[in-house]
């Protein structure tokens, strides 16, 4: 069993809906991913110990928040490495988008962007976990600050990395 990228986005898009009810349609719509891939996904997360399969007394499934921050903060930089490309329009993320954005200093390099043809910002490009994150991530705001956080993670300065430890902490951890 291998996680894939989209078991990230999906895990963390069930942190964001953790009370709600959901199905893999309604999933699928939020996510762009396909129901059949987050039934999969789901399956892949379960398997490794990232979340808890629905029960009978609980009827979504449960994120095992301490396992997930563990892997987001230890894991995902080396099992999903960021590529970065040539300057393109798109959607800010990592210290360029929220949360961080308000706590470091813009500088004059030209900020990461998730390429987006729909995107307002010019940037460098830098590869989104899946392809389809700057759609989902335009329809959720909590789902895009945890994205962009994990993409500090992923591919930032120990400051910034250390600055996303903390924010996600607070969004994982402690909620």
């Amino acid at each position: 069993m291998i996680l894939k990228p989209q078991d990230v986005v999906i895990a963390l898009k069930l942190v964001t809906i953790e009370r709600e009810l959901w199905t893999y349609v309604t999933m699928s719509y939020q996510l762009h991913i396909s129901a059949s891939e987050i039934n999969a996904g789901i399956k892949r997360l379960i398997r490794a110990q990232l979340v808890l399969p629905p029960g009978q007394r609980i009827r979504t499934c449960k994120v095992l928040r301490p396992s997930l921050y563990e892997f987001l903060i230890h894991g995902v930089k080396y099992s999903f490495p960021p590529e970065r490309g040539e300057l393109t329009r798109g959607m800010p993320t990592a210290y360029a988008a929220p949360p961080l954005r308000e706590m470091i200093q813009p500088s004059s390099d030209p900020p990461p962007v998730w390429p987006d043809p729909d995107g307002e910002v010019r940037g460098i490009s830098f590869s989104p976990l899946y392809r389809t994150v700057p759609q989902a991530a335009g329809k959720d705001a909590s789902l895009y600050e945890l994205l962009a956080l994990v993409d500090a993670i992923r591919d930032g300065r120990s400051r910034e990395r250390k600055l996303a430890e903390k924010e996600l902490k607070k969004r994982v951890l402690l909620r």
